[in-house]
């Protein structure tokens, strides 16, 4: 499928389904008049396809070294198993997935990092559904350097924009966005007048 009309068909389904006007306090702490719930778009079959497929061809297109795709749980979870899945037909090599834990686990192996033995070095690309001051992609790209990866950059969902963009770029991470606030606001507008 190609790259600009999958941006466009998965702009057009997180605003029908996770996009919703309403006041809220965000992971953040912060207070907000808007609310992205991505999960509402990556819980259905042929959403979260289109996503990866988006993901994937991106991943081909910039990051043709990656081998692994995961971040924070809960967010990065549904995004980082889907690409992994999708890329065992049509990647030259497949991906495999990870995710960090908030906390590591209290039993069994206790760890903060689940993933299927990558090695130092492995390059891997950090996946977010919703951005807003960077935290979890931080804390996700913190975890993969303690493993010894290479943390080659981060990719969101959405980015709404507060911060979050510049402080990973402090970081030391590409950052890039399938879509920003911005698009959004700008969807509900022509829907609004139309």
């Amino acid at each position: 499928m190609d790259q600009d009309y999958l941006k466009s068909q998965i702009v057009e389904m997180v605003y029908e389904y996770s996009f919703s006007r309403q006041k809220v306090v965000l992971t953040s702490g912060k207070e907000s008049d808007y609310y992205i719930d991505c999960k509402q778009v990556m819980l259905k079959g042929k959403e979260l396809f289109c996503i990866a497929c988006y993901i994937l061809q991106f991943i081909r297109q910039k990051y043709a070294q990656v081998k692994a795709v995961g971040g924070m749980a809960l967010g990065a979870v549904p995004l980082a198993a889907a690409v992994s899945v999708l890329s065992y037909e049509s990647h030259p090599f497949p991906l495999a997935s990870f995710f960090v834990r908030p906390e590591a686990k209290g039993h069994g192996t206790k760890a903060r990092v689940e993933h299927p033995g990558l090695p130092a070095g492995t390059p891997v690309l950090v996946v977010e559904d919703v951005i807003t001051t960077g935290g979890s992609s931080l804390k996700a790209i913190n975890a993969a350097r303690e493993q010894g990866w290479q943390v080659a950059g981060v990719l969101a969902l959405v980015d709404r924009q507060e911060g979050g963009r510049e402080a990973i770029t402090r970081a030391g991470c590409v950052i890039d966005a399938i879509m920003t606030r911005d698009d959004l606001f700008a969807l509900e507008k022509i829907k609004r007048t139309s």
